[in-house]
């Protein structure tokens, strides 16, 4: 039973019916199910009738999120604390995506962008850059992973200053580097676990 990003909802009442009446289901979230994937939308389904589904067990297995994927491919870049965030609006207001975002950035934490830039928000990206510039220098390390996993995988690491958002789509994640956050020789990107 494929759908696509805006019925996940609707995709897990139907998983939970199917469970209701006997039959063996699994959800199948790309990534992590449990960080921007099916889970949540299966425990939300669940509280649409909790007395109906409330017999229907959820067991979540992780898996690897596209963070920690992109992190890996890069070097470590997300090798001390840092922060998911989605710049998606279409489940949370847009002033609550930049406050969060402006939150990790101020305390200096390695940012993970999900869902960074689609036709339907094009210029969503450019806008949390915009955020990030008036408290980070223009010299702050970016790693843009593209279809992380994928054959045609890549990575390119960039600056603040020099990212184009028109470069960036849905297949792409965007990790905004901590202040510490460094590129060695080789031009693999970590972030040390220690403050100075």
């Amino acid at each position: 039973h494929a759908s696509g990003n805006t019925v996940e909802v609707d995709r897990a009442v139907l998983a939970l019916d199917l469970a209701l009446a006997g039959v063996d289901v699994a959800v199948v979230s790309g990534g992590d199910a449990g960080v921007f994937g099916m889970a949540a939308a299966v425990f939300e389904a669940a509280e649409t009738d909790p007395g109906r589904y409330a017999a229907v067990p959820v067991h979540v297995v992780p898996g690897i999120t596209a963070a920690h994927a992109a992190s890996a491919v890069a070097g470590a870049v997300l090798g001390a604390d840092h922060a998911l965030i989605s710049l998606s609006d279409r489940l949370k207001p847009w002033d609550v995506v930049l406050q969060r975002l402006s939150a990790a950035v101020r305390a200096d934490l390695a940012v993970a962008l999900y869902n960074p830039r689609s036709r339907s928000r094009p210029e969503q990206l450019g806008l949390a850059l915009d955020a990030v510039r008036a408290l980070a220098p223009p010299e702050r390390i970016v790693v843009v992973a593209r279809h992380v996993g994928r054959p045609d995988e890549h990575v390119q690491v960039t600056t603040l200053g020099e990212i184009d958002p028109q470069t960036v789509d849905m297949g792409c994640l965007v990790v905004i580097g901590a202040s510490r956050t460094r590129r060695t020789a080789t031009g693999r990107v970590w972030t040390p676990r220690s403050v100075d």
